[in-house]
């Protein structure tokens, strides 16, 4: 099991969504502790050692730390903001 941690700009990025998908994006992110590689998460050419997953439009960009189980979300997005 993985704790979740959320990078300020993150938590900031989820209290600007509407309440319905921020509901929708939260289980996507409380999934990560079970699983911080889900089958559909891609790693980001860009970012190194950034992976992202998608909720709808939006993409939920974070780092996996094996050592500690952690799992920092950096940026919540929507799809065409999420890699500038």
């Amino acid at each position: 099991m993985y704790s979740i941690e959320f990078e300020k700009q993150a938590e900031k990025d989820l209290r600007r969504l509407v309440p319905k998908r921020m509901r929708q994006i939260q289980e996507r992110i409380d999934g990560l502790a079970d699983n911080p590689r889900p089958h559909d998460s891609e790693k980001i050419k860009a970012m190194p050692r950034c992976l992202r997953i998608r909720s709808g439009e939006y993409r939920i960009l974070y780092q996996v730390d094996d050592k500690e189980k952690l799992v920092i979300i950096a940026r919540i997005r929507h799809r065409r903001e999420a890699y500038r």
